[in-house]
């Protein structure tokens, strides 16, 4: 079974899924390649018919199902050292090397390998597949798919969220939110403040408050162990404005995060910002220029989820992976959107954090064995006795 895990993981690399680009190559080969294998899919499209979302169940339409859930874009290898074509997959001293190979294509390989093989058993119990777009930008595909798992069906009761964690069972994450901010004003000469509106002292006055709030998180927010850090972050990662030193700018865009612990909602952040700009620094810019002002724009909004260290799905998964721990992690997946919606959601997949992202992003053949092993045992406890 490893291998075909490896050549399904070769043909999904091979499509460049970068978020900025359209998915649908992928979705409709992956729709295809199970067609052939018996198994029916459903595709959805986005407003912009670029981006899919793939759903597939196998095993009778009763409620008590289990969700196998990974997004297939990935982020970008623009300006990263890679050693060959990082869309071509490499096997190398153990190691499988290509973009997307950890974060988070090695699952989706295993759970499509695997699903024709359960679709032959006497599953007492269906199993889902849910593949989604846009994870790594605006998370749209899990929200726009989530809300459809229960059209005809009874929805799955429980999910399992494929992102790397070395096969090690997370029961909670943070949420994650990001924002962009733009502040425009009045140009000028630099000789005549006083007749302009410095749209970037603006934005730096929001970026300082930003700072203000990351910094009372760390002194006296909510505290939640498990999490590194156990409380919630805020940081400003993109800062735009100005051309020459003498020429007022008349615009400023910067992007910040949130990366909220159970319990404290982002988007006060975004708010108290707002409220911020509106109530101290924009009557100043609009005293000259009435028509300053701030707009937030969200980013995305990946809502935190926290289960239980004893609930059924995280013994289930220790069992099924021969843990006897769990962790949690600060980095933001789909699993809130799941849990939102009433299914037990946990996550748990091949590879490592530390690989996502990096030029040589690479998945650990054993780490793909064990997860086939994993979703193996799954199908078993999931069948009719």
């Amino acid at each position: 079974m490893i291998e075909a895990a490896v050549t399904l993981l070769e043909r999904l690399v091979s499509f460049d899924t970068t978020s900025s680009r359209s998915n649908l190559p992928l979705i409709r080969w992956v729709e295809a390649w199970l067609a052939a294998q018996g198994v029916e899919s459903r595709v959805t499209l986005d407003a912009s018919g670029e981006k899919a979302n793939l759903h597939a169940v196998v095993g009778p339409r009763v409620a008590g199902g289990i969700a196998l859930s990974a997004h297939v874009d990935c982020v970008p290898v623009d300006g990263q050292a890679w050693l060959a074509d990082p869309f071509t997959l490499r096997r190398q001293d153990g190691r499988l090397i290509g973009r997307g190979t950890a974060d988070m294509k090695g699952f989706a390989a295993c759970a499509i390998a695997m699903l024709p093989r359960i679709a032959a058993m006497p599953l007492a119990r269906p199993v889902h597949l849910c593949l989604t777009h846009d994870e790594e930008t605006t998370a749209a595909g899990a929200r726009a798919l989530v809300p459809l798992l229960g059209e005809g069906q009874p929805p799955p009761a429980a999910c399992i969220v494929g992102e790397p964690t070395g096969m090690a069972p997370v029961i909670a994450q943070k949420g994650y939110a990001s924002w962009e901010v733009t502040v425009t004003g009045l140009s000028g000469h630099s000789s005549r403040t006083t007749e302009t509106a410095n749209a970037l002292q603006a934005a730096a006055e929001g970026v300082a408050w930003l700072s203000a709030q990351a910094r009372g998180f760390a002194a006296t927010g909510r505290r939640a162990e498990g999490f590194e850090p156990p409380w919630t972050t805020v940081h400003v990662g993109l800062f735009q404005a100005g051309t020459i030193l003498n020429i007022v700018p008349d615009r400023a865009e910067f992007m910040f995060e949130v990366r909220s612990v159970p319990g404290d909602d982002p988007v006060a952040v975004r708010d108290g910002l707002v409220g911020f700009m509106e109530a101290t620094v924009l009557p100043p810019l609009r005293a000259v220029a009435p028509d300053a002002r701030i707009v937030v724009t969200e980013r995305s909004l990946l809502p935190a989820f926290d289960l239980a260290e004893d609930a059924p799905l995280a013994l289930l998964v220790q069992r099924l992976t021969g843990r006897n721990s769990v962790a949690r992690v600060s980095y933001g997946t789909e699993a809130g959107f799941f849990e939102a919606a009433g299914i037990a959601t946990i996550v748990c997949g091949p590879g490592h954090i530390a690989q996502a992202h990096q030029p040589e992003e690479w998945l650990a053949e054993d780490q793909l064995a064990a997860c086939l092993d994993a979703l193996d045992r799954l199908a078993d406890t999931l069948a009719a006795r």
